[in-house]
């Protein structure tokens, strides 16, 4: 025996009207993916080891500014954590990966990016019909209640009281120096002045985010001292002093994104034998849930 029809949706199709199957589709509250059709989504990647032969140059990306995320991670926690329409919020904006991501898949976005003339000089690679509904930088401290109070009026203007998921991709300590300005994480007299700077940003971002949402960090350990120190991992443990709880510690083959080649890469190769190290062919995506 078929299903039963109800009085209504025999009216609908008696007058022609499309008839919207309910069963059909199957979402979590904070993505779109349709649960009855899992086996379309082999593209999302579901296992903790992250490779990608090449960074992703197209659709608005490059990789003018050493540091940045690959593109292929926005993509993929997207798609996983977030519908469209959400806003992400990145405390750390950088060259935009996570502004260009959010405009390609129908996502909004505010960036809070420390340096003013990378904020300005980011700020052309979007319309300014974007920057006005889409895409929002703000330039400012992102361990200050100031970058708070900015983005929550953002926040309002874009008709959310939070936001829907949330990206860290601090500076790794002292690997690379982005600036000159003392704010900058990148810039900490010590390591552990390093780890209560970025809590502070953490504790913004916890802040900020919808109850119930998702966050990532993205970042990679570092070896000092002739030791290895494990940011990622006391990061981790910062965030979930918060209150965030870990749902996923994701491994990035970053083999496909080194710059260092032939003699770079031999003198490396040399400093390891000599020292007893070795050498970092990965870094961490770590998602968190605020409960």
């Amino acid at each position: 025996m078929g299903r039963v029809i109800n009085i209504k949706e025999a009216q609908k199709r008696a007058e022609g009207l499309k008839v919207v199957d309910k069963n059909a589709v199957k979402t979590t509250a904070y993505n779109d993916i349709n649960l009855k059709a899992w086996r379309e989504y082999g593209h999302i990647k579901t296992d903790t080891l992250w490779e990608f032969p090449s960074r992703d140059r197209e659709h608005g990306h490059s990789n003018e500014y050493h540091g940045n995320y690959i593109p292929q991670i926005a993509q993929q926690l997207y798609e996983r954590f977030t519908k469209e329409n959400d806003i992400v919020l990145d405390l750390f904006f950088g060259s935009g990966t996570s502004g260009i991501e959010a405009i390609n898949m129908h996502r909004r976005c505010i960036g809070v990016e420390l340096k003013d003339e990378l904020a300005e000089e980011v700020s052309k690679k979007f319309t300014p019909k974007q920057l006005v509904t889409d895409v929002n930088i703000i330039c400012a401290d992102s361990t200050s209640s100031v970058a708070v109070d900015k983005v929550q009026a953002r926040l309002d203007i874009m008709g959310r009281k939070k936001a829907q998921f949330l990206i860290l991709h601090p500076p790794y300590d002292d690997i690379i120096h982005f600036s000159n300005k003392k704010e900058d994480l990148s810039n900490c007299a010590t390591t552990e002045e390093f780890y209560e700077q970025f809590e502070k940003v953490a504790k913004n971002g916890y802040d900020l985010l919808e109850k119930d949402r998702f966050a990532a960090l993205i970042i990679g350990d570092k070896y000092a001292n002739s030791q290895h120190i494990p940011l990622g991992f006391e990061c981790m443990s910062r965030m979930n002093k918060l209150g965030f709880i870990t749902k996923a510690i994701i491994i990035k083959d970053v083999q496909g994104n080194e710059r260092a080649k032939g003699k770079t890469a031999n003198l490396w190769r040399y400093r390891a034998l000599a020292g007893g190290f070795y050498i970092f062919k990965h870094e961490y995506i770590m998602v968190f849930k605020k409960v």
